[in-house]
């Protein structure tokens, strides 16, 4: 993620709430603010639909993430899909 910090956190691109099992994958996004205690069960980077990165970024990929975590995608990458087993993620769009 190379975006402008300030861009960033101010969420200038706009948010997409995610609040259900349904893959998301309409728009890229930098990162994502957990609202509600989530299990993420996939994560797509620069539109590789072949390749879950969820192991890159969570050190037990099947336990859950805590509210109030915000994820950014590394270096250059933006993420370009997430699915939810439970949970509530606002996507910060690139």
């Amino acid at each position: 993620m190379k975006a402008n910090h300030t861009e960033f956190m101010s969420a200038e691109d706009g948010v997409i709430v995610v609040n259900d099992t349904t893959e998301y994958s309409a728009r890229r996004f930098y990162g994502f603010y957990v609202s509600a205690d989530a299990v993420v069960a996939r994560i797509e980077i620069n539109g590789d639909t072949a390749t879950d990165v969820k192991a890159d970024y969570f050190t037990t990929p099947a336990n859950g993430v805590k509210a109030n975590v915000t994820i950014t995608a590394h270096g250059d990458d933006t993420f370009s899909a997430i699915t939810l087993t439970s949970g509530e993620v606002a996507l910060i769009l690139a």
